[in-house]
């Protein structure tokens, strides 16, 4: 897979990383001109969740667009996304929504552009890893071993969590690792902690940080990234948001992906797959 290029002379840290990367794509660098692509469905994802055991539960909103045989998505804070943005999105092409006014818009246009040019395969470097049949809690346990697994490190050792998921604070805690739960929602985890609001400021009193795709959607994954590449520290994402956007900064910031692309566990019992990339530089 052809990662994000950094001109010569220019640190990967001093430059927005995801804009250089839509610039690639408009270009026509990276596959077909997007003006040629459109987007046949785009459709809205809801969810309300509380699993057995667990006091508290959730929400979830994504809004995806399907192009060709992939589908690409962006979480949304529940009900923010406009009505008409549906109608702005069905058979327009990709080129016209990476400009859209709405961010979401153009990281489901970015998403589901970069899935249809390089799927989830072992040819990109995606390794499948299996989530079994069962309830929407124990999908949810074996995906989080699987993002956790991608950390790579030792006891003790204290994560910034940005993005809350319950599932993954217990795999977390389960391998004696420290954490930081940080969520621009706030609140408190699970387990009675309190949940962070300002996750830069958080991410220097921590080795590594495990990060959620929804940063893409709101803006604030370019100083995390940032972040993790000056100061050396792993950076792991877990993506339903941008399955296939985040494998590209691999390398550059990213150290691993955990690429979940639509339909995601929480909607059918059945089996499935997540998509590991590992191994990226730090």
């Amino acid at each position: 897979m052809t990662t994000v290029s950094v001109p010569p002379g220019q640190s990967s840290d001093a430059s927005d990383a995801y804009d250089e990367l839509v610039a690639r794509v408009r270009a026509g660098a990276l596959g077909p001109d997007p003006a040629t692509q459109r987007i046949a469905v785009a459709f809205t994802t809801r969810q309300a969740v509380r699993h057995d055991g667990r006091g508290t539960g959730y929400r979830n909103e994504v809004l995806s667009l399907r192009l060709a045989e992939a589908v690409g998505s962006c979480a949304v804070e529940p009900g923010s996304l406009p009505d008409g943005a549906l109608d702005d999105c069905v058979g327009a092409d990709v080129a016209r929504l990476l400009e859209h006014p709405l961010l979401p818009v153009r990281v489901a246009a970015l998403d589901a552009y970069l899935m249809h040019v390089t799927p989830h395969t072992p040819a990109h470097g995606a390794l499948a890893a299996p989530l079994p049949a069962g309830s929407s809690l124990e999908k949810s346990r074996v995906r989080a071993k699987a993002v956790v697994e991608l950390l790579d490190l030792l006891a003790g050792s204290t994560v910034l969590v940005v993005g809350v998921v319950n599932s993954l604070l217990e795999a977390l805690r389960s391998r004696g690792l420290r954490y930081l739960p940080c969520d621009l929602k706030g609140g408190v985890t699970e387990w009675g902690e309190p949940v962070l609001t300002d996750a830069l400021a958080a991410a220097g009193r921590c080795d590594a940080l495990l990060v959620s795709g929804m940063t893409l959607g709101n803006g604030t994954f370019e100083p995390l990234r940032r972040h993790a590449l000056a100061h050396d520290k792993r950076l792991v994402m877990f993506a339903q948001t941008g399955s296939a956007v985040l494998p590209r900064f691999l390398g550059h910031g990213v150290s691993a992906v955990c690429a979940e692309p639509y339909p995601f566990f929480w909607l059918d019992g059945g089996p499935g797959a997540v998509h590991c990339y590992a191994g990226g530089e730090r």
